[in-house]
């Protein structure tokens, strides 16, 4: 969480608002959040670890022995987040909604600097590597065999990229600060690079056009959970200018479910139904750019789409709750400006 979400989470913990209705919104919004979790759970254990799947249960003919006992398993997962959400509800009856909201674009921001710390040891690594092989340097510092290796995506994937993501994990909890204005440098450097190097050197390789492409469209897909919470995104304001705070809150509320959500779950179902779809495809098949010598970066510019979908689903989620607080004209709401935006 940044500085300024610690700031608004312990404002909202220090309004101390509850009113009827509170613990419905409240759990809407954390089944909201765990679906989304459960989603993307289910995926990876049935397309990356092949688990039958929550359809296997109603399916002819059904699953026996343990793929019976594994189709249950995925249907408890979402099953579970229901109940946790419940309960955490249940048991936190003094929790007001911008507590609540706080909290999911807590995750958000979170589940964000993850993927920025991911992208960024990626795209460095993966850079050098491609250095590396299109200069005919890595048969002699690292050896020809583990020069081959590198040269398949399906050993570059687990062996390179995916101890990246662990690091990542570690450094995104270690620091609350969302680095987008440092990316958006770095993407500027990488750029003018290709020109210097180009220009004045007459040098230009396929890997580092790549990590331009890496680079942007990482700050783009991650940028957004953060600049909705700072409401920082362009609004077609004819009429939403002139509308009171209450009136705002309302039309954010219904806008975030009825199209925000519905958006991100639309995202989320048609890229990652099946084998095929257009987020598990690429990252099934460690998917790499025909330029020769290129980063093998491309199958996660398509998971980019779920980075974007899942913490845009969490953000609208927490915009809901914070919006419904503002209809309500409940203490401790936000100030928030579109310059704030990152």
């Amino acid at each position: 969480m940044s500085t300024a979400t610690d700031g608004a989470y312990a404002d909202a913990m220090g309004a101390d608002v509850y009113r009827p209705g509170t613990a419905v919104i409240r759990t809407f919004g954390w089944i909201s959040v765990a679906m989304a979790f459960a989603y993307v759970i289910n995926n990876f254990l049935c397309f990356w670890l092949e688990w039958p799947g929550v359809f296997a249960l109603i399916a002819e003919p059904r699953p026996a022995g343990t793929g019976m006992v594994l189709a249950l398993v995925q249907t408890a997962l979402f099953v579970l987040g229901i109940l946790l959400a419940i309960l955490f509800v249940a048991r936190s009856p003094s929790r007001n909604l911008r507590a609540e909201a706080m909290a999911m674009a807590a995750i958000a921001n979170y589940i964000v600097r993850f993927a920025f710390w991911s992208v960024l040891l990626i795209g460095l690594i993966d850079a050098v590597i491609s250095f590396l092989r299109v200069e005919a340097l890595a048969d002699q510092i690292l050896g020809p065999e583990l020069a081959t290796e590198l040269g398949r995506s399906r050993f570059r994937g687990p062996y390179v990229h995916a101890p990246m993501l662990v690091i990542a994990l570690v450094i995104a909890a270690r620091t609350r600060s969302l680095g987008f204005h440092w990316l958006a440098l770095l993407v500027v450097l990488a750029e003018l690079g290709i020109v210097l190097s180009r220009f004045v050197f007459s040098y230009e390789q396929a890997f580092q056009g790549d990590l331009v492409r890496f680079w942007y469209g990482a700050l783009f897909l991650f940028a957004s959970a953060y600049t909705l919470f700072e409401d920082g995104h362009v609004r077609v304001d004819v009429l939403y200018a002139g509308f009171s705070e209450k009136t705002k809150g309302l039309i954010n509320a219904l806008g975030s479910v009825f199209l925000g959500l519905v958006l991100c779950w639309t995202i989320m179902i048609l890229g990652m139904w099946n084998q095929s779809s257009i987020i598990n495809s690429p990252l099934l098949a460690y998917e790499v750019s025909q330029s020769g010598f290129g980063m093998y970066v491309k199958y996660w510019m398509a998971g980019f789409l779920a980075v974007f979908a899942v913490t845009m689903s969490i953000q609208f989620t927490s915009f809901t709750l914070e919006s419904i607080a503002n209809f309500r004209q409940e203490p401790g709401a936000r100030e928030t400006t579109p310059s704030s935006a990152t």
